[in-house]
């Protein structure tokens, strides 16, 4: 009998509020504030935002962001949009969400930096206590985003301090990666040290192993948003009886041997052509070869309305790929889980989690 991965329990570290509307809703907010969509059919925008995204270019991928932020302008909006990411994670058996986002998109209106926060962090409230009263188990934490093409780091950045007490658990930078190196957000990551916040950066996605040492040397990023590229600072060749060797340059090295996390989201990283150095196909993509080689690899989704996918899905796209067990997804469950910018009595409760439910799979 085949295991039914939708009900393991799973964490999910990387997954954007503004990529993981419902087609519906997308619908009635437009509606509501009067902007204008391709369709207005709820099938046939789920397959406009597929198509539109699902082009090669990382460029042509952002432009698909244009309609979901248009309609997540007003408190109401961002309350519905943040409580339905909670229940839709919820119904893929996600214990642990943490729902990246950036408030500088969501001004248009009126609002407030915090207010925008406040009205994110109302509506993951509702979804949690609704997950709850119906007798399930899920937490989640925002992870407020700066542009990186703008200058607005140190603002944002003390935005996120401001509610690291109202569900705030981390920093990112997020957008166009290649011409927009973390080192233009250097008093902003400076800052964040000095309160002793976390960050993740997103690096190693639309540039490559310059843009991954710059995420940990200029924004400190005990994680790295995809890092899909370090895979370019590892060198093979071809030893006498056929063995391979595998040389780790000096960036590679440093993010194995620290455990810095890698936040791979497989289907994405072939949409935004991530990996198109190495190939189209899901077999081409170096996921199996970092875990191999022992890289604290773990399994999302980045935007699920843009790549059409769950939690779930990737996992069974892994498996059906690369032959994993439920040990491996199990594994890939456990290093998202201790690389959750949560506390330690927390992270320990959710590894206690995943492991009763692997057992009991």
């Amino acid at each position: 009998m085949a295991t039914n991965i939708k009900a393991l329990p799973k964490i999910s570290l990387h997954d954007h509020l503004d990529g993981g509307l419902r087609p519906q809703t997308i619908i009635d907010l437009a509606d509501t504030v009067g902007h204008k969509l391709p369709t207005t059919d709820a099938a046939e925008l789920r397959e406009w935002f597929f198509e539109s995204a699902d082009s090669g270019s990382l460029e042509r991928y952002l432009e698909t962001f244009d309609h979901t932020t248009a309609v997540m302008q007003t408190a109401e909006g961002l309350s519905r949009v943040a409580k339905e990411f909670v229940l839709d994670l919820h119904d893929d058996g996600v214990i642990y969400g943490e729902v990246r986002w950036a408030p500088e998109q969501h001004l248009r209106s009126g609002l407030s930096l915090d207010e925008t926060v406040e009205a994110v962090q109302d509506g993951l409230e509702q979804g949690m206590s609704e997950v709850e009263a119906a007798g399930g188990f899920i937490r989640t934490g925002q992870l407020v985003t700066a542009m990186r093409q703008n200058n607005r780091g140190m603002e944002i950045a003390e935005l996120a301090v401001r509610h690291r007490d109202n569900g705030v658990v981390g920093f990112d930078i997020a957008g166009p990666e290649k011409g927009f190196m973390p080192v233009n957000h250097k008093a902003a990551f400076d800052y964040l040290a000095q309160q002793l916040f976390p960050v993740t950066v997103h690096a190693g996605e639309g540039d490559g192993v310059e843009s991954i040492r710059d995420a940990i040397v200029s924004g400190r990023a005990l994680r790295l948003g995809h890092g899909v590229r370090l895979i370019e600072d590892v060198m093979f060749s071809r030893a006498e009886g056929d063995t391979d060797v595998v040389v780790l340059g000096e960036v590679a090295e440093w993010v194995h041997d620290r455990g810095i996390a890698l936040e791979l989201s497989p289907s994405s990283n072939l949409q935004t052509g991530a990996i198109s150095m190495l190939g189209e196909n899901m077999s081409d993509h170096p996921f199996d070869i970092l875990y191999e080689l022992g890289f604290k690899v773990t399994v999302n989704t980045d935007n699920r309305l843009m790549s059409r996918t769950t939690l779930t899905r990737e996992l069974e796209l892994l498996m059906s790929t690369f032959g994993y067990t439920l040990a491996d997804l199990e594994q890939f469950q456990l290093n998202a889980a201790e690389a959750s910018f949560q506390g330690l009595d927390e992270r320990e409760e959710l590894i206690d989690m995943i492991s009763e439910g692997f057992a009991q799979a």
